[in-house]
């Protein structure tokens, strides 16, 4: 009697998963669609001459570039100088020292040839004191910012603060951006009048590249199995989700590692929280304060600026890197659970907000327990070994056919990998994703869901390689 109540019990649970699945299924093949009907309508545009203009001064808006960094040596050099290098008529680097324990600040001290200065700053935004300003007499627009430690988006704060310039951008201090990525994300920003307060690019894995002073020299690919599944989840996350939900004004994660904000909009709005998921709540609370003003703005996603940042090549890296990311999920989902299925919040609380309670929070949970259903039916017989496959086939082609669809869209598009070795090992791990890589993310996925509902506040750190030369 029990084992048949149980076997009832695994069938309906089993079937539940399925029906999910089979629906987001199908609804990343819409995004997929969507997506490749975009990028086939601008594959063909000459990708230089559109922003030409954006080089006249006149036309143009300056930014304050911002770079939060906490125990950044190893790679704080090269992406500083990338900033540098970076073709913009008009910008200024404020790297903010957050406290590092390890040689942060007295890298920068000893290759800009930095020198402390007396600078008036305004505390518009709440943030731990700053201790010291530096300035470059080699890049009078490079300023560093000494700060006691205070977490990621208190020194995001303490640049907003010290910005001198319209715009504001985010850049993690491990990334490093494409020459001409700045134009691009700044372009649709300009031209729309103020409608756009936010855009976001593209980031890839630098793992595998060779960077030398600050700039990509030739794109490569580690050999680590665990980087080659994350280059495979970014293809995948910015060229179908992000594009997708872009298209619709429905995007509410522009990523800390490259984002250009409207200043004004970021102060009305209160700045950044501090929360796990920092850039998220960000995106969030300019849809909440757009709608509430009654006011059409746009935060939108450009697929071709691209910055590159280094992946963790551990597991225990990546684990703690995939734990916040999914608490600082829930944390902001959470703050604005009241947008859920709100008319007066638009497509953000009718379509948006569903779409990340719902897909993106509960996916890995219900993925996860697809897996143990598998395991359990084929230990009960003919019946249960059927459906058992049929849950199987509907996660491959939820995981690793879709993956495989990015891995071939990116290739058409952008052609950014120049070995086909490259490509023929992006595609065959991309099969090989539903066997290993997304079971051991879901569930890392599920103790971030644990943390958040334990209200852990613990970052993480993340040993850091540094990905320039």
């Amino acid at each position: 009697m029990m084992v048949e109540a149980w076997r009832g019990f695994l069938l309906t649970v089993g079937h539940v998963v399925l029906v999910y699945m089979t629906i987001v299924l199908l609804f990343y093949t819409f995004l997929l669609v969507a997506a490749f009907i975009h990028l086939r309508r601008v594959h063909r545009l000459d990708d230089w001459e559109p922003y030409e203009e954006l080089l006249d001064a006149s036309y143009a808006k300056p930014v304050s570039i911002l770079v939060p960094a906490y125990n950044e040596e190893a790679g704080i050099v090269g992406s500083v100088r990338s900033l540098l290098a970076i073709e913009y008529p008009e910008y200024e680097v404020i790297v903010i020292n957050d406290g590092s324990t390890d040689r942060t600040l007295e890298r920068l001290i000893e290759h800009f040839h930095l020198q402390p200065i007396y600078r008036v700053i305004r505390r518009q935004l709440a943030a731990k004191e700053i201790k010291a300003v530096y300035q470059s007499p080699d890049y009078p627009h490079l300023f560093v910012l000494d700060k006691e430690n205070g977490g990621k988006a208190d020194a995001l704060n303490a640049g907003i603060n010290a910005a001198r310039y319209p715009y504001i951008c985010s850049i993690d201090g491990d990334s490093v951006l494409e020459r001409r990525a700045f134009l691009k994300v700044m372009k649709p920003m300009l031209e729309s009048d103020g409608e756009v307060i936010a855009s976001g690019g593209t980031v890839r894995v630098a793992n595998g590249c060779r960077i030398e002073r600050g700039e990509i020299v030739k794109v490569g690919l580690s050999r680590r199995p665990l980087v080659i599944m994350q280059t495979i989840e970014y293809l995948r996350a910015f060229l179908l989700g992000r594009l997708g939900l872009s298209r619709h004004n429905l995007l509410l994660i522009v990523s800390g590692a490259f984002g250009v904000f409207s200043k004004p909009w970021v102060m009305e709005a209160g700045g950044y929280a501090d929360t796990a998921g920092e850039d998220m709540e960000l995106v969030v609370r300019l849809h909440r304060l757009a709608r509430e003003k009654n006011e059409t703005k746009k935060i939108i996603y450009i697929p071709d600026p691209v910055c590159w940042t280094e992946a963790p090549e551990t597991y225990g890296d990546l684990r703690r890197q995939r734990r916040r990311w999914h608490r600082g999920l829930l944390e902001s989902l959470w703050r604005h659970r009241s947008l859920l299925f709100n008319p007066k919040y638009g497509s953000i609380g009718l379509l948006s907000l569903p779409y990340f309670w719902f897909i993106e929070l509960l996916g890995p949970v219900m993925e996860l327990i697809g897996y143990m259903v598998v395991v359990c039916s084929l230990f009960l017989g003919n019946l249960y070994v059927e459906f058992a496959l049929l849950l199987l086939t509907v996660s491959v082609l939820y995981g690793s056919l879709l993956s495989a669809a990015a891995v071939l869209l990116e290739e058409w598009t952008e052609r950014k990998f120049p070995n086909v070795s490259d490509l023929v090992w992006l595609f065959f791990f991309s099969l090989t994703e539903t066997l290993w890589y997304r079971p051991l993310t879901a569930w890392w996925r599920c103790e971030g869901v644990i943390d958040a509902v334990r209200r852990k506040k613990q970052w993480g750190s993340i040993k850091r390689k540094g990905v320039s030369a």
